[in-house]
């Protein structure tokens, strides 16, 4: 999942997305600065426009129409970067990969550590040649909100939370009006950010370490959730990293989750089990 080299026949896409708080403009600085060719992917744009939850999967033919858009085929060898090292970059490798694109990488330390390398940049928007992308349904890969409640009902597939802390054990409220604080019975605490350092991914070791601290094999089955389905994807790309292909993500995550009144929710800090 790391690719350090700039090939010509790479497609780089950076994928820059931002939480509120962080009062970050991904698409000025996209224009401001990118890797040279690269095309910039909106991802508050390429979602299910019929869903009232943040960031949700497209179908089929809406990911085609705008990985087209892009310039993009599932034939591509495809880079994906951000703006921070290995926040949001993650989300889109993985949609990418269940869309049915098969050669998609993440450039380790995103556009910091290509900028410390003093590697070229150029400034303005994107003017990408349409292609064709024709996606494929993601099938399993993706845990939907009746799946979920099995899962959790069970306790068949260990859940991993790349929530801070704060927010999975309740102490830190949700950034999202209506949603609830807590966790799922049964899930485990894995912020996304004790699978990196300097925005990249961490040494198998250091990963390896970090699932077990939360109480996760890497190597068996997992879920992974977040608040939207965004940073969850950081612990896909290093399960998947580790050798763990069939690691499945919940979209909805935890606005979905947190948002129904009926839906079972822990609080209180995480219980390695």
């Amino acid at each position: 999942t790391r690719k350090e080299s700039s090939a010509a026949s790479d497609v780089y896409k950076r994928q820059s997305w931002y939480l509120p708080a962080q009062n970050r403009d991904a698409r000025a600085e996209f224009e401001a600065a990118h890797i040279p060719g690269a095309v910039f992917f909106d991802q508050d744009a390429v979602v299910d426009p019929q869903s009232s939850l943040p960031h949700t999967l497209p179908s089929p033919a809406i990911f085609s129409q705008a990985a087209g858009a892009m310039g993009l085929s599932a034939n591509d060898s495809i880079v994906v970067y951000d703006g921070m090292g290995l926040f949001s970059a993650a989300r889109v490798w993985w949609m990418l990969r269940v869309f049915g694109a098969r050669d998609v990488r993440v450039l380790d330390g995103g556009l910091p550590a290509w900028q410390a390398a003093s590697l070229p940049t150029q400034s303005g928007p994107a003017h990408p040649k349409p292609a064709q992308f024709d996606a494929i349904d993601p099938g399993s890969a993706v845990v939907s909100l009746a799946e979920m409640r099995r899962i959790v009902e069970t306790g068949t597939v260990r859940i991993a939370d790349a929530r801070s802390a704060e927010r999975f054990s309740g102490s830190a409220p949700e950034p999202r009006a209506g949603v609830r604080s807590g966790h799922m019975p049964g899930a485990s605490s894995l912020p996304f950010g004790e699978l990196q350092a300097d925005g990249r991914l961490k040494d198998e070791a250091a990963l390896r370490a970090a699932f077990s601290d939360a109480g996760i094999d890497p190597d068996a089955p997992v879920v992974t959730t977040c608040g939207s389905g965004v940073t969850a994807a950081v612990i896909n790309l290093a399960l998947e990293s580790l050798g763990n292909r069939g690691a499945k993500l919940y979209d909805g995550s935890w606005t979905e989750w947190g948002s129904h009144g009926d839906t079972p929710v822990e609080t209180g800090p995480a219980v390695t089990r």
